[in-house]
């Protein structure tokens, strides 16, 4: 490509960055609306409601599936007719069905709604089953006669029998009505053994269609109507994980999210620039695209932005960062390898590229599982980190090697010192001297270990801090509109025998959180809260929060944690292997991530951090992240091992930790730029996921160089220990020895 063109395309993109954030931010006018409305919020931010419900079946297999399948349709028949915007209803895992129901006024009439599983029936007064809701072909909403609203039902063929048969039965007046305030001429129409509606037979009904009037008002005749279409589910199920969120705390942390990460970005351009002058400011422009492709391709995927999501994608910013890193820190090893600037940019992104591959595609794997193993929330996570290094891999490869090939061929850009190449050919960030790193591998590993053994005395000793979402139980959390005593609170609801952890929340510690081992379903939870509501005076719409978390989910959640973990390691393991063509270099980078996952878990145990669904997410990224920083090194190992054999293996490896020590610095600084604000500015539900990831990247950068690579370096020493050529050589030297002791003098006979 000629000069003259890169250019054009160059003010292309730039125009394009420009035109795509203001279509962004503000649309069109009424062409088009702004992208960002476009993205669907999440429950967590937009309030909503969501169940996991179980369902009670010993099948298996095909059966089990077109089971599920069937009872999906029926609760998606069953929830649209709410009138909710855009609900949500699938299949999660085996047994599960996840229902959400963004934006409900009313939580507790939805989970009532949505919880009512057991089959619909017709009865007699008397309480006889004439026929189920298997015959039901359809029930809708239509006019009386007297012109106020009704139910017209419509059954099948052997539904319109049996229902001519029992209205026959009814208005004969034979029956005996078994049910205080029913007629005896009544058909009962039953679901979850409440009597939903029992309308009187004024005359026998045959043909399979009928309608069931009575004074219902619009909103009532609908209800029924759709209580009859939905009813029959083919399965029972059981409520085990739900979830209740008021729209003012999402909102509120989506406001203190979005802040922190343009506080984030600033910070990350600001140091890209100083720290690389002209080449940082490359990185920023392709930076910016990489931020507004994140956006655009959500809102056109129709995905769906949650709290762990926007963690994600400032993650991701911070990753994206790395890529140029690497490529910036080749560029200047080749200058002040004395080439010219522009033979530097071309070789220094040739160089790069194999590291940037190998590093952003094991923690692609890491996402994948991830979003594989992982619930809804987590796959959000995993969603938006996957789109990341997709997008971050397209920035820097083609937008930043496009503008920095036309800044290293323009003349105004030839000076060094634009590039961070000091006078005396080093540069900024650059250690100037070897740094032995093998030679102390032993104090590392003492400090390691001693790290995990206290880890382990205290998670032995004291516990991990499991989660509700780990253990099972129920959390509500409510704005009480003052500051009361934690007594009190305990004191109203203690005849419920919950032994609950009451802490404060919110500002001025206006709000409470109850946490409790108790699996508490939506009917308990009410009564819970219609206590809270007469002692303190609260209101509906104080009740900000509530989740349940059966003992089921809490079991799963621990043995996919650890699925995930096994599986991300031994896919990576085998990715390197085949990369790398040694297995040494696998084997340390998989004890390498063990190493980091116990540290994480050591921290957690040490400082009683609760363990929670967040906390599974923030350890696989920890693991990506961690065979992130772990490649780079290893690839200048590879590197050198090929090309400078200069000194010994512990003198090479130390060299290569070294030469890549500043990116390293660098990587691991600009991503917890972006975190740091996410921490101080967010609530909880940000942090969950910030505070894994904020010590993982700290572990997984010290133990690249500390652990990672000495035990590279432990397992070439044994390896050449083993090797047949120096067997032969040791067995040749000792011979000579022999010989040596035997004549002193060297005479032999």
């Amino acid at each position: 490509m000629n000069t003259t063109l890169k250019r054009v395309l160059a003010i292309l993109v730039i125009l394009l960055i420009a035109f795509g954030w203001y279509v962004t931010l503000f649309g069109l006018g009424s062409v088009m609306e702004p992208t960002k409305d476009k993205i669907k919020l999440g429950l967590d931010i937009k309030g909503g409601v969501y169940v996991v419900m179980e369902a009670q079946t010993d099948l298996k297999g095909e059966e089990l599936t077109d089971l599920m399948n069937q009872t999906q349709a029926v609760i998606e028949q069953r929830v649209n007719e709410m009138g909710l915007a855009e609900p949500v209803v699938t299949v999660e895992g085996q047994k599960r069905i996840r229902v959400e129901l963004p934006g409900a006024e009313d939580a507790e009439e939805a989970i009532e709604q949505i919880g009512r599983t057991a089959q619909l029936q017709f009865a007699l007064a008397d309480g006889t089953i004439v026929l189920d809701g298997s015959n039901v072909k359809d029930a809708n909403t239509g006019t009386a006669d007297d012109g106020g609203y009704a139910v017209n039902l419509e059954f099948d063929s052997e539904g319109a029998d049996l229902f001519a048969e029992a209205t026959q039965t009814a208005y004969s007046g034979s029956v005996t009505s078994a049910t205080e305030g029913v007629s005896n001429k009544a058909i009962m129409i039953i679901l979850d053994d409440q009597i939903i509606s029992a309308p009187v037979v004024d005359e026998p009904i045959s043909g399979g269609v009928c309608q069931i009037s009575g004074g219902f008002s619009q909103e009532e005749a609908q209800n029924l109507a759709a209580l009859i279409r939905g009813g029959s589910l083919p399965v029972e199920l059981v409520e085990v994980n739900s979830s209740v969120q008021s729209a003012r705390i999402g909102f509120n942390a989506l406001e203190q999210s979005v802040l922190a990460g343009a506080i984030g970005v600033v910070l990350i351009f600001i140091v890209m620039f100083v720290g690389y002058r002209i080449m940082g400011l490359a990185a920023n422009i392709a930076l910016m695209l990489y931020i507004l492709i994140m956006l655009n391709v959500m809102a056109l995927m129709g995905s769906v932005l949650t709290l762990p999501g926007i963690a994600g994608i400032i993650l991701g910013i911070g990753m994206a960062v790395d890529a140029n890193v690497v490529i910036f820190s080749r560029i200047r090893e080749e200058m002040t390898e004395g080439k010219s600037i522009r033979s530097a940019v071309q070789s220094g992104f040739k160089r790069a590229m194999s590291t940037i591959i190998d590093s952003q595609v094991t923690t692609f794997i890491a996402a994948i599982i991830l979003y594989q193993i992982g619930t809804s929330t987590v796959k959000g996570f995993a969603w938006t980190l996957m789109i990341g290094i997709l997008a971050s891999i397209f920035t820097a490869v083609l937008i930043t090697h496009l503008y920095m090939a036309i800044i290293s061929e323009s003349k105004h850009f030839q000076k060094r010192g634009l590039y961070g190449v000091k006078p005396d050919n080093t540069t900024t960030f650059q250690i100037k001297r070897d740094l032995h790193f093998i030679k102390h591998r032993k104090i590392f590993y003492i400090v390691t270990v001693a790290i995990m053994v206290v880890g382990l005395a205290f998670g032995v000793v004291r516990g991990l801090n499991y989660g509700i979402d780990f253990t099972g139980g129920t959390m509500i959390q409510v704005d009480m509109g003052k500051q009361v005593a934690v007594s009190d609170v305990e004191k109203s609801i203690e005849k419920y025998n919950l032994d609950p952890e009451i802490i404060y929340s919110g500002e001025n510690n206006q709000e409470i959180v109850i946490r409790t081992m108790e699996a508490l379903n939506s009917d308990e939870r009410t009564e819970v809260l219609d206590t809270l509501k007469a002692d303190f005076e609260i209101t509906d719409d104080d009740v900000i929060a509530q989740e349940l978390f059966g003992p089921s989910v809490g079991k799963e959640l621990r043995n996919n944690a650890i699925l995930a973990i096994l599986l991300s390691a031994l896919c990576m393991l085998i990715y390197i292997r085949i990369r790398f063509s040694e297995w040494k270099f696998g084997g340390a980078a998989l004890l390498g991530v063990l190493n980091d996952v116990l540290l994480v878990v050591a921290f957690y145990a040490i400082f009683h951090v609760q363990v929670n669904n967040p906390f599974i997410a923030g350890i696989l990224t920890v693991v990506g992240y961690s065979i992130n920083d772990t490649i780079v090194v290893f690839d200048r190992i590879r590197e050198n091992l090929r090309y400078s054999r200069k000194g010994g293996t512990e003198e090479l490896i130390d060299r290569s930790i070294t030469q890549t020590l500043g990116r390293s610095l660098m990587t691991s600084f600009t991503t917890l730029i972006v975190m740091v604000p996410l921490m101080i500015l967010t609530g909880e539900a940000v942090r969950e996921f910030t505070l894994p990831l904020m010590v993982g990247v700290l572990a997984g950068a010290c133990s690249s160089i500390t652990i990672c690579s000495p035990l590279y370096y432990e397992f070439s020493k044994r390896a050449r220990k083993r090797s047949p050529k120096n067997g032969a050589k040791k067995k040749e030297e000792k011979k000579k020895k022999e010989q040596a002791n035997k004549y002193p003098d060297g005479a032999q006979v």
